[in-house]
């Protein structure tokens, strides 16, 4: 049987972050698997997750509980029957509702495949603060399906959302312990809590999305000849807007840092090719990461997620001329 954990988390709350950080530090003689699922259709965390040496499958373009799962079942049986890994972690898109993807991992015929282990959610107290995200149902049902909550970005917290996360322990998380983090940084030893919050939990009203295309895996590539696409996703009042380019486009550093750190939407995370080799770019609300590396990716991804429609032809028409000439 595989050893299974539910990695959820709200948008922004650091889940790939912490995924990449429990990766590297997994025990050595394991083989670790991951099926991730992302609310746009570019794959931004498929490349942040390439190079962790687990084995990955990406369910890109809507999520893994739509149509009764069956995107879903398919990534999960193709790694558990092929790959048989030790453990699999399942990093839900941050918009996802976790009922349907539980019951799933629950069912009678899972059962000789997978032995299910505590459910994580990840939770910027900061979150707690904005009226949006707590009034969606997704996030409010993220949390209360969680075994353990783990309070990351402790090094961004401020003494309201300090207090805000103190006041929402005592009414809605009373028994439960909160795990402090930054950066994502936990002990790979949670992975192994039992299973203990047994809650059920009501389907979410909200949960619904209106796609641009269904090719699940065939999304994340780019056609023979095409230098660049863009797709546009949308569901639950957010818009995701992301392009791919090809391995010969690079792009200005400073220029495309600019670009991601003004974009007037609340969430960017990009793997990019720049002079210099990659760049990840990671932003949430006015949080700006960025890390560079000598190696080059296969190709840049990029992707913008808002809660109102935005100028995408204004900020790609800035994108285009951001890439220097071959």
């Amino acid at each position: 049987m595989t050893k299974t954990n539910l990695i959820t988390g709200f948008l922004g709350s650091g889940k790939t972050t912490t995924i990449l950080h429990l990766l590297a530090n997994k025990p050595s003689n394991e083989k670790w698997a991951v099926l991730v699922n992302e609310f746009g259709e570019v794959g931004i965390d498929g490349a942040l997750l390439a190079d962790s040496g687990a084995l990955l499958k990406e369910i890109a373009g809507g999520c893994m509980c739509c149509v009764n799962g069956l995107p879903m079942q398919v990534g999960l049986n193709t790694l558990l029957r092929q790959a048989k890994p030790d453990r699999l972690l399942i990093e839900p898109t941050g918009l996802g509702h976790p009922k349907q993807i539980l019951d799933m991992l629950t069912a009678e015929v899972y059962q000789p495949w997978i032995d299910l282990k505590a459910t994580l959610c990840l939770l910027d107290a900061r979150q707690l603060l904005d009226e949006r995200a707590v009034n969606n149902d997704n996030f409010r049902d993220q949390l209360a399906a969680a075994d353990i909550i783990v309070a990351n970005k402790n090094d961004r917290a401020t003494d309201e959302s300090r207090r805000a996360l103190a006041d929402w322990q005592q009414q809605h998380a009373a028994g439960r312990e909160i795990i402090q983090a930054e950066k994502g940084k936990i002990d790979v030893a949670l992975l192994d809590n039992l299973r203990q919050n047994l809650r059920e939990l009501p389907g979410s009203a909200e949960h619904s999305h209106s796609h641009a295309a269904r090719r699940g895996l065939a999304a994340l590539s780019l056609p023979a000849h095409q230098r660049w696409r863009r797709s546009i996703n949308s569901g639950q009042g957010y818009v995701a807007c992301g392009w791919i380019f090809d391995a010969d486009t690079v792009f200005d550093t400073v220029g495309i840092l600019e670009w991601a750190r003004l974009a007037p939407v609340g969430r960017v995370k990009g793997v990019l090719r720049i002079a210099e080799g990659l760049v990840r770019i990671n932003r949430q609300g006015d949080d700006l990461h960025i890390e560079t590396q000598s190696v080059a990716p296969p190709d840049s991804r990029i992707e913008l997620i808002n809660s109102e429609e935005t100028d995408w032809n204004s900020l790609q028409s800035t994108l285009l001329k951001l890439r220097l000439s071959l």
